[in-house]
């Protein structure tokens, strides 16, 4: 019998972190996949990034992951989102080949020490009974030991990692047609659904949906508007130097009420409005029916023709993500501007599949019904490669820590946590226990809050919106957030380290120079006047006048012949960005902070396991309702559960401190407040 520290389910986006993750901290890592040839697909869009997701794939770079070193090596396409708003929602994106992406990623697994692969498929888990008490990490004093394999194979590990995407009980729909699959042309997982039922997990269904796939030969693109890349691209990872030549563009396009009107034919068809799919798909990446139904007073929706890679006419009609029969969508699409002739290479279609609302699982991605399993990625409600791959890093951290395997950085020849350059684990993770982000760390760490806190009833996607701190988690700045920490893990490598601290001291000398060099009104005021703003009357320090909205520093400087004062400094991004950003949004930064530090306070109260939620009689019967079911880990996350009043929060607080003792919950030394179930009503 085959055994291993850590067996990963799953080859996407959130396998392959997961299983990279896992190997490079040391454990002996199997990763499953049901086709070797499709680690790393792009089911959907070509694409990586986006609003809010692009934060997620540089917090995943800064860490040491895998997505934003392979999204840059076969982008085709890039582009800044919300450079006309402020810093903190500028968003990276780019278009990569689908082709490369995979082809790239399998061979950045194959080359981590202690990965091992396998092609089959999980019908099963192996459970052993908990030797430990039910707690924090398997109340349901059972552990998962291994898996069943479809050959009959038994493999067992430490831990499991589930990241079946949506291949878990996955039915495909075209019209009156449907059938099993994960993926068009692949076969559903639908066994190991039945698994965690006996286990006593609740599952639900989801659906989310693809558009056609056009010819690009056939395809007028003289009757399409241009998008092309941003001329200066910047990239995804810290640790990239260049980027691929020869962008290749986008195009933009619209429907009519024409193409509406053809559309509406089809609903009678429509398996969603026939009812035949019963799960809920994206409420922010509605299908073309959706968006007609909803939208009824628009008469005109954009659509996006974005390249599926170099060496394919293949072209993703995004914006158009439909399940209608197939003679419906080709003749929508042939009245759409561009598209008359255009020759469909695969039709749309929707996906319906299996979940596990993620009120069951802790935030270090373990479930709370049993050791030793994991979950990552769409099984947990989301939707998005970026979410998923975030989700995978995670668990197979704390996977890999959970089975022993803690802080081994192998590129660097095993060096413990703390390393020569004095980066160390903080308090709970040099101590053993699982790496949680919070709020306000990363986004990542937004994304798995609001998964086991909130949980969700649809395919959860991450905006900046729902972040409270997003001034402090920049896309900018996620390598000084996250870096040392990746370090101390043994997960990001010394020359990432080396590179961010180069940046940083770059920044720094770069502000100091600019608070210390002034310049004339002669060498200053012919830009200033072109951006329309005041011309200057005396000679004045630059940092003063880079505090001016219509000023950018990189160009101040540049018009002002002081472009000298920049240092050189490793990567593309102008180093300029982050201290204009610092300054500007020095007041903004400041209250961000103390915000997150009073939020700290209630984070370091922990529920006890096994707490009493329904012997609470001072709180209201909702939220005890939401606390017993989602079962939150800190008096801050039982804040963040909907339904939960500040009141609530405050009666929780009382009855804490008194099981507690008299000692402050905020005496600032990061130790856990841990108390003993109440035994009676506060």
């Amino acid at each position: 019998m085959d055994t291993y520290d850590v067996i990963v389910v799953g080859g996407g986006h959130a396998g392959a972190e997961a299983a990279h993750a896992a190997a490079r901290l040391g454990a002996r890592t199997l990763l499953l996949t049901m086709s070797l040839d499709k680690i790393g697909a792009m089911s959907c869009n070509p694409a990586v990034g986006g609003v809010g997701k692009g934060q997620i794939v540089r917090e995943i770079d800064a860490l040491g992951g895998l997505m934003g070193r392979i999204a840059d090596q076969t982008a085709v396409h890039f582009r800044m989102l919300n450079t006309s708003k402020g810093p903190a929602v500028w968003s990276p994106r780019c278009q990569s080949d689908r082709h490369e992406y995979s082809l790239a990623l399998r061979e950045a697994l194959e080359n981590t020490p202690n990965l091992f692969f396998r092609q089959d498929a999980a019908v099963d888990l192996l459970t052993a009974p908990e030797a430990q008490p039910a707690g924090a990490s398997g109340a349901g004093g059972k552990r998962v030991v291994g898996i069943v394999t479809r050959s009959g194979m038994e493999i067992r590990a430490g831990a499991v990692i589930l990241t079946t995407g949506t291949f878990l009980g996955g039915t495909i729909h075209v019209g009156n047609q449907q059938r099993s699959g994960g993926r068009d042309g692949e076969a559903a997982a639908g066994r190991l659904t039945a698994a965690l039922t006996r286990l006593g997990f609740e599952t639900g269904r989801l659906k989310t949906g693809t558009p056609p796939r056009l010819d690009g030969r056939t395809i007028d693109w003289d009757a399409c508007t241009p998008q092309p890349s941003d001329p200066h691209p910047r990239p995804f990872s810290f640790m990239s130097d260049e980027l691929p030549h020869e962008p290749l563009a986008c195009y933009i396009t619209h429907t009519s009420q024409a193409v509406h009107a053809i559309l509406r034919e089809g609903f009678e068809e429509s398996p969603m409005y026939a009812g035949r799919i019963q799960g809920r798909g994206p409420r922010y990446c509605p299908s073309i029916e959706d968006k007609i139904d909803r939208f009824a007073s628009k008469t005109s929706h954009q659509l996006f023709l974005e390249p599926e890679g170099r060496r394919t006419h293949e072209v993703y009609v995004n914006g158009f993500s439909t399940s209608l029969p197939e003679e419906v969508q080709t003749r929508a699409l042939r009245l759409i501007p561009g598209l008359e002739r255009a020759h469909v290479l695969r039709p749309g279609y929707a996906i319906e599949y299996d979940y596990v609302p993620p009120h069951q699982i802790y935030r270090s991605m373990e479930t709370k019904l049993a050791r030793g399993l994991y979950l990552a990625g769409q099984i947990n409600g989301t939707t998005g490669y970026e979410e998923a791959a975030a989700q995978g890093l995670m668990a197979g951290i704390n996977a890999a820590r959970d089975t022993g395997a803690r802080g081994a950085d192998v590129a660097s020849g095993g060096m413990t946590n703390e390393h020569a350059s004095g980066v160390s684990l903080p308090g709970d993770l040099a101590s053993g226990g699982p790496l949680v982000l919070g709020r306000d760390q990363a986004y990542i760490g937004v994304l798995v809050d609001d998964l086991v806190a909130k949980g969700t009833d649809e395919p959860y996607r991450m905006f900046t919106s729902r972040a409270e701190h997003r001034i402090l988690l920049r896309q900018d700045n996620a390598d000084g957030r996250l870096t040392p920490l990746g370090y101390a893990l043994g997960l990001a490598t010394r020359e990432r380290l080396d590179r961010m601290n180069a940046r940083a001291e770059a920044a720094a000398l770069l502000a100091d120079r600019i608070t210390s060099t002034s310049v004339t009104p002669a060498s200053a005021n012919p830009y200033l006047e072109s951006v329309g703003t005041a011309p200057l009357a005396e000679p004045t320090r630059l940092n003063r006048i880079a505090l001016r909205p219509e000023v950018t520093l990189l160009d101040l400087l540049r018009a002002s012949g002081e472009a000298d004062l920049i240092p050189e400094a490793p990567g593309l991004e102008p180093i300029t960005e982050r201290v204009e950003t610092e300054m500007k949004y020095a007041g903004y930064l400041e209250r961000e902070r103390d915000a997150a530090d009073r939020m700290q306070d209630l984070e370091r109260w922990r529920v006890p396991d096994g707490f009493d939620f329904t012997a609470v009689t001072s709180i209201s019967h909702e939220a005890r309702e939401k606390l017993t079911r989602v079962r939150p880990e800190t008096l801050g996350q039982a804040s963040r559960v909907s339904g939960v009043s500040p009141a609530d929060v405050q009666s929780l607080m009382v009855l804490l401190r008194r099981f507690r003792g008299p000692a402050s919950p905020a005496s600032g030394d990061g130790a856990s407040h841990s108390v003993s179930p109440p035994e009676a009503t506060a």
